[in-house]
């Protein structure tokens, strides 16, 4: 925790340094709270608390993350209060932890369940031995597509980004463009950077090391660099905005690299269906991965809660068993299971809106287990990605995004330090 210690703002002190919590007694009924922003939630819960009658969970619907969902949380915690858990991205459990804001379940046998969990998940939810959030739902990234459009230069799915950039080209001439770079949202060149090899932060005993200008994120931002000034992507507009949902339908956007849940927002492509096909993301010539996460969120117990083991068996319960992601599919609409052993009945079979493909089966469990596992989130990654994202919308003005990045950096180190954690650059 001395990685994360130099801001304990809302929270006080750090409720890990605290004796141990011990299970209610035989008898007592325990009620815990949970806050999250997925839609229907308490029907997840009424599952659970059907057979267990003893520990009832109640959940109350906040906004998602960012858009004022965190900001309750925080507030709670300041106050001393809030609930048993709260649904937290995986980006976001290292500013959480900053502020004393979540219970190490490995105190009350997390590790138990490792086996439970995709590998890769479970290693963004592990820092320096302890466990804070049990993975809820991913974002496998893949490629979706539409043939006919590919088809009028003779294309299909690139398999590599040299080959995407090739194809780009050839649908430039008939005024269309492959995909999008939103300049707004540098999460998404760092899922690109992360499939190529990179490892951004690295948490050690003494605090955090840094390498934003690593040769795997120099060669993704050298590639979109590239792409941008031979005009092969639409830099006007992000996925799944409303110029991108209107581009799609008259197949002027081709494709969309992205992650799992994309399929969901695809389906609202007007006439769409049976029009759109997956296939695996492109990959990085000589090195990298076959896939990167894109989003992603945990089941995490907050600092305040009274009951943190019976709330770590509900979260346990709900992203791992059958009937749990089942009933997160059917009523909540989450992104990926965390189970690699389960993707959840709803996305087993063909899909007659992806033309009777079966792609979660055939794209999306191999894009599991083709993931870079040595990335890993730190404690201001929201404000990292404003800093990156600002950079990046200064491309139009000649600013390249190799430049933006490096600059990024020092500014981010600047951001660690003001917080009172330390932070290193990385040497060769």
């Amino acid at each position: 925790m001395g990685l994360l210690s130099g801001c304990a703002t809302p929270g006080t002190r750090s409720v890990n340094a605290s004796p141990v919590i011990a299970q209610a007694a035989a008898g007592e009924k325990v009620t815990l709270t949970y806050w999250t922003w997925l839609k229907d939630a308490q029907k997840v819960a009424d599952i659970w608390n059907a057979a267990h009658p003893g520990v009832q969970v109640e959940t109350v619907w906040i906004p998602g993350g960012n858009r004022g969902g965190y900001q309750k949380l925080y507030s709670a915690l300041a106050a001393g209060g809030g609930p048993d858990l709260g649904q937290v991205e995986m980006r976001s459990l290292p500013e959480f932890m900053l502020v004393n804001g979540l219970v190490d379940l490995a105190r009350y046998g997390a590790q138990d369940y490792s086996h439970l969990y995709d590998k890769t998940l479970w290693g963004q939810v592990s820092f320096t031995g302890g466990v804070y959030g049990i993975p809820q739902d991913s974002g496998p990234m893949a490629t979706f597509y539409q043939p006919s459009v590919l088809d009028q230069v003779g294309g299909t799915a690139p398999g590599t980004w040299d080959e995407w950039a090739a194809l780009a080209g050839e649908l430039r001439r008939k005024d269309i463009y492959l995909d999008c770079f939103p300049l707004s949202d540098a999460s998404v060149f760092a899922a690109f950077a992360s499939q190529a090899g990179a490892s951004w932060f690295r948490a050690e005993d003494d605090g955090w090391v840094i390498n934003m200008t690593d040769d795997a994120t120099m060669k993704a931002a050298r590639f979109f660099d590239q792409a941008i000034n031979d005009d092969l992507v639409q830099t006007s507009f992000r996925p799944y905005s409303p110029g991108w949902f209107a581009a799609a339908a008259k197949g002027t956007i081709a494709s969309v690299v992205t992650a799992s849940w994309g399929d969901a927002l695809i389906k609202g492509v007007s006439g769409g269906e049976g029009k759109w096909r997956v296939a695996p993301m492109p990959t990085w010539a000589g090195s990298g991965f076959g896939s990167s996460y894109q989003g992603g969120s945990t089941a995490a117990v907050l600092a305040n809660s009274k009951h943190p083991r019976e709330a770590l068996e509900f979260a346990v319960w709900m992203t791992s068993s059958r009937e749990g992601i089942d009933a997160e599919i059917s009523n909540s609409g989450i992104g990926w299971s965390p189970s690699p052993g389960f993707i959840g009945t709803p996305r087993q079979g063909p899909s007659d809106f992806f033309g009777g493909q079966r792609y979660n089966e055939e794209i999306f469990v191999p894009a599991t287990q083709q993931q870079n596992t040595d990335w890993t989130w730190w404690p201001v990654t929201q404000q990292s990605f404003e800093i990156l994202s600002d950079g990046f919308r200064k491309k139009a003005s000649g600013t390249t995004l190799v430049d933006s990045i490096a600059s990024a950096e020092q500014q981010i180190m600047a951001v660690f330090r003001n917080k009172g954690l330390s932070i290193r650059k990385e040497t060769a």
